[in-house]
């Protein structure tokens, strides 16, 4: 008989047998699958989903929801009928929409000036216009619209989506961010945190403006000593040692520790083939206008820089997806600060608004046409968003305050029924028209993971003795806009 101490304890056998390098290529595949998490509960329409969100406010009266009465009523002293709880000093006169509005496509959708590329493609999209939140604060609403919840501590809908289905690949991330070049929006990561859920679900940001787009993946060449055979051997070393001493401690975290760093490891050969958008054809990249740039940018905020840098990440985001990423966060805009390179237009709506919006329209437009035309739309979800509108009324002459209390999103491919307009707003824009019956971030959320083939009331983890999941204790899915 062998000594006691060399015999393996019950622990250490079913971590050998299930939780060892094999148990973890099997998990893996079985997350890939669909099968520890969320076993689609119905046929899905849709495998992946692009999430765009416009950090600061987007104003749905100035680009998506044309209210001609604002037109006619410019420059009157704004009467909204009811009291009204402004985040600033945001209640002047009535101010038209900074741009005339145009129809566009078979479905006639009026859209203005500065989303007009929108136009080639807005029979692909459905509008919601009676999209409400909870409150006017920036940080807040966002992670209201990112995680379903407006306080920290709740899983990203990425996460979610990456726990739920698993991923497409095993060398790269299942939940990609792509954050604006020039900084985080408000919360910064806590838009794309895994939160309770595993560590590995959270978001692998992807910076690609920098000279190092994902931070720390390749190892830093110290000497003559770092070579690839040397790396190699570290990593062999690493994995055994991990895996002894978590063959002693079954710990969530550690185990999502060990997967994260194999991934990083896998990523250093997947992932800068994926962000090299020079292996395109000349016509791919024309059609992102990115087949000749300027050597350099004016100071000034400017629609040719931001669709270029807007577009880029589009192009990047199409190549993520086909080679099996799951979910990818594209941002336009950072946080607050001045001259405003976000959507927060309490100053200019003009000034601001439509640079930013010019670039969005300009690479949002090709993904939706690349998507297509490599019949990807059909089963990848977009899904436009911002944290809260603007109100009808005038701020400082040009500007507009915060409107959490109704605002746009809009969807396209993936199950989406094209070229529709849900939930009218009311005739300021103020309010959802039918305000018994507004849209909540819930039922964005319950739609998208319906078409992800989920049954939102049914994907959930136990946290703190209460079954969480991503639409909390609300949401119903929108079946008109299920194609």
């Amino acid at each position: 008989m062998r000594p006691a101490e060399a015999l393996l304890s019950r622990r250490e056998w079913l971590w050998q047998v299930g939780g060892g390098l094999g148990g973890i290529a099997l998990a893996s595949l079985l997350s890939r699958e669909g099968w520890l998490a969320a076993v689609p509960h119905h046929r899905p329409k849709a495998r992946r989903v692009v999430q765009l969100f416009m950090a600061g406010g987007a104003s749905h009266i100035d680009l998506f929801d044309d209210k001609p009465e604002l037109v006619k009523r410019h420059g009157e002293p704004s009467d909204f009928g009811e009291h009204v709880e402004a985040f600033q000093d945001g209640l002047g006169p009535w101010l038209r929409p900074a741009w005339d509005f145009r129809p566009y496509g078979q479905c006639g959708k009026m859209l203005a000036e500065p989303v007009k590329a929108l136009g080639s493609v807005v029979d692909e999209i459905a509008f919601v216009h009676n999209v409400v939140g909870k409150t006017g604060v920036h940080s807040q609403g966002t992670l209201l619209q990112t995680t379903g919840f407006n306080v920290p501590g709740f899983p990203s809908v990425g996460s979610w989506v990456s726990y739920g289905l698993g991923n497409l690949n095993d060398n790269l991330p299942a939940f990609v961010v792509l954050p604006d070049h020039r900084g985080l929006a408000s919360n910064g990561t806590k838009n794309w945190d895994a939160a309770f859920l595993p560590a590995q679900h959270s978001g692998v940001t992807m910076n690609l403006e920098a000279a190092e787009p994902i931070r720390d993946l390749l190892p830093h060449r110290i000497g003559p000593f770092v070579t690839a055979e040397s790396e190699s051997a570290t990593h062999r070393l690493l994995a055994e040692l991990n895996l002894r001493h978590a063959a002693d401690r079954h710990d969530q975290r550690l185990e999502a520790r060990i997967r994260s760093y194999e991934l990083a490891a896998r990523m250093q050969l997947a992932a800068p083939e994926a962000l090299d958008i020079s292996r395109e054809t000349k016509a791919t990249l024309r059609l992102y206008g990115l087949d000749q740039l300027p050597s350099s940018w004016p100071s000034q905020i400017n629609a040719a820089e931001e669709a270029a840098y807007f577009s880029r990440k589009c192009l990047v985001a199409r190549r993520l997806l086909e080679r099996g990423v799951r979910f990818v966060q594209i941002w336009s805009g950072n946080d607050n600060g001045f001259p405003r390179r976000n959507w927060d237009s309490h100053e200019d709506v003009k000034r601001d608004h439509g640079p930013l919006a010019e670039g969005m329209a300009r690479g949002t437009a090709a993904l939706i046409l690349d998507l297509k035309q490599r019949g990807m739309l059909e089963d990848t979800v977009i899904l436009w968003t911002t944290e809260f509108g603007r109100m009808p009324s005038s701020q400082g002459g040009k500007g507009r305050d915060h409107n959490p209390y109704c605002f746009t999103n809009w969807l396209c491919g993936g199950g989406i029924k094209g070229g529709i307009t849900y939930g009218p707003s009311d005739v300021w824009g103020y309010k959802p028209l039918d305000r018994d019956r507004p849209t909540q971030v819930y039922d964005i959320h319950a739609t998208l993971l319906h078409l992800l083939g989920i049954d939102h009331t049914r994907l959930t983890v136990r946290h703190d003795g209460i079954d969480r999941r991503l639409t909390d204790v609300h949401g119903h899915v929108i079946q008109e806009l299920l194609a």
